[in-house]
């Protein structure tokens, strides 16, 4: 017999809901939270979430398991005077500037309030004004914004195992803050921002470059060239009411054009580039039967900082192929070069990317050539999505254009990079022998699709079965080293997106919940699936880039040594 609750006078059936607040939800109610994420502990802080029982008590939503025939009501006056009052305390000790608040129109304390119909705070302003930290590349805090929530600590510390914020001091004291009131830029801070998803103030936001853009475009001397990396296009149409997983890519390119950008590419290109090369060193390393350790991939610049400050001595299995942005950035440039000279121009690289980290990647000694950096600027989807708005472009109205050439033509293997599982998918075409359609089709069902944050696939190979694993999350990154270097696991080869989910969930996407970051994911496979070239090195541009830029070039141009770097 189903157990039920009795929520509101109306019964709803429970299985697996984990707490009255799921079930709350699945009856369709929309309860307020601040510090409750389904993929994090439960931490009850806010206390917004409160629900009355049958004996007029106060219940915390969140933290409460569903009982049979439990009754509850979640709309009294009793929990609106309270909800009304936690609000009130809250904006007392908030800033409130928030007309130039980079979360303006997507902050969850300015959404309540307007939901409880705040207008009057009868409690005196006694927010305390804290210096900014704008050390970090990727991300700013503004500690005078921050509602002590704990979902910043809660993803830094469990989610991705860095530990770079955590609760400081007592009481009216407390703050979040680095230890020691360390600036970000002086901890093992991994620049991967997920702690900006997860903030629900403007405490926590994504460093902003694209004023620095638009400078760029309105200098006539300056050519400015952008990347657009595949995860981009299925998550830019969600800021303008499109669903989740839509392919926008084409409607991109129109917008930057109109925008004023000279020319539009697609970093799926490089990450074509990308797999040629690290199938090359994969196949090398197994040639050489030093197998102990696996490869590691080294396309997202969050997980490459955490092995330099977590496991210095696993740098030197970590592949030395630049990440597809990084190729791009110095492809481009070198593209230019001549041209530049000879047009008395200046070529500036820009990247559109979904992940904070790559700001911090750009800035790298490593990617910078004769004083040059590969790639001047990085911004993010979402600061993409307000440079349209700021142009009042309407983009679900714009009709679609391709891509510039000559580097238009990718395969449906760069495009799927952008999500968990999708570079070891187009390795594994690279590498596999038999090339026919039926085999592409059963790497589907290997095991390396899915938003798991650990997958494991085997793959025959000549004489050889290889063991691969797909990790997305650091925190899973973290166990998974740990078998390996105790020897309870062995893997050839080890795809780390820092990430969960991968870059779809990137810190620079529009947030989304766990369905629309799966559509994310579909629109990737179904981009892969209608393109004409599905395998990275049957892309005619390979061939003509190897026998041009990349002659003689190729090691300069695509890969890193970070091994020595403290950077």
């Amino acid at each position: 017999m189903s157990k039920y609750m009795i929520i509101d006078g109306n019964k709803v059936e429970f299985d697996k809901e984990k707490n009255i607040l799921d079930l709350v939800r699945k009856a369709g109610i929309d309860l307020p939270t601040f510090c409750y994420y389904s993929e994090l502990s439960i931490y009850g802080a806010c206390r917004m979430c409160v629900v009355e029982d049958e004996r007029g008590g106060i219940i915390a939503s969140c933290s409460t398991p569903p009982k049979d025939k439990m009754s509850i009501k979640t709309n009294t006056p009793k929990l609106y005077k309270h909800r009304k009052m936690i609000l009130e305390l809250l904006l007392a000790a908030h800033c409130r500037d928030c007309t130039i608040c980079e979360k303006n129109g997507k902050c969850k304390l300015q959404e309540l309030a307007l939901r409880f119909g705040l207008k009057n705070i009868r409690f005196k302003d006694n927010n305390v004004k804290h210096e900014l930290d704008t050390s970090s590349k990727a991300i700013i805090r503004d500690p005078s914004k921050c509602i002590l929530c704990g979902d910043c600590v809660r993803m830094c510390n469990e989610v991705q195992n860095v530990g770079a914020i955590d609760f400081a001091h007592r009481g009216s004291k407390m703050v979040v803050s680095p230890a020691f009131d360390r600036c970000l830029a002086e901890t093992e801070c991994v620049n991967c921002g997920q702690c900006a998803t997860v903030c629900p103030t403007g405490a926590i936001v994504v460093k902003s470059d694209f004023k620095e853009v638009w400078k760029a475009i309105y200098d006539p001397n300056k050519r400015v060239v952008a990347q657009v990396a595949p995860a981009v296009r299925v998550a830019l149409g969600e800021e303008f009411g499109m669903k989740p997983g839509e392919n926008v890519m084409d409607k991109i390119s129109a917008a930057m054009r109109r925008i004023g950008f000279d020319e539009i590419y697609d970093t799926s290109l490089s990450a074509d580039l990308t797999i040629i090369e690290e199938s090359k060193e994969f196949l090398e390393k197994l040639e050489l039967g030093n197998n102990k350790f696996p490869l590691f991939t080294s396309c997202c610049p969050a997980w490459v900082r955490y092995v330099e400050t977590k496991h210095p001595d696993m740098m030197k299995y970590v592949s030395t192929c630049k990440s597809p942005m990084q190729m791009f950035g110095a492809v481009i440039k070198e593209y230019f070069k001549e041209k530049d000279s000879s047009e008395k121009k200046e070529t500036i690289s820009i990247a559109v990317m979904p992940c904070t980290a790559k700001k911090a990647e750009a800035a790298r000694d490593e990617f910078i050539r004769e004083g040059i950096k590969d790639v001047d600027f990085v911004i993010t989807t979402t600061e993409l999505s307000s440079m349209i708005k700021e142009t009042g472009l309407r983009f679900n109205e714009i009709e679609g254009e391709s891509p510039d050439m000559p580097f238009a033509l990718y395969s449906g293997a760069g495009v799927i990079f952008g999500v968990t599982g999708g570079v070891t998918e187009a390795v594994i075409r690279g590498v596999a022998q038999d090339k026919t359609p039926k085999a592409l089709k059963d790497i589907e069902f290997i095991g390396v699709r899915g938003m798991n944050g650990v997958k494991v696939c085997e793959l025959p190979i000549k004489d050889n079965i290889l063991r691969i694993a797909v990790v997305s999350g650091l925190g899973n990154a973290e166990m998974l080293i740990q078998k390996i270097k105790s020897e309870e696991e062995h893997f050839d080869f080890v795809e780390v997106m820092a990430c969960p989910g991968g870059c779809i969930c990137g810190a620079g996407q529009p947030f989304s919940l766990k369905d629309g970051k799966k559509e994310r994911a579909k629109g990737l496979y179904k981009s892969d699936k209608v393109a004409q070239i599905k395998r990275s090195e049957e892309n005619p541009m390979m061939i003509s880039l190897y026998n041009g830029i990349l002659k003689d070039k190729s090691k300069e141009l695509l890969h890193v040594h970070y091994e020595n770097s403290t950077h």
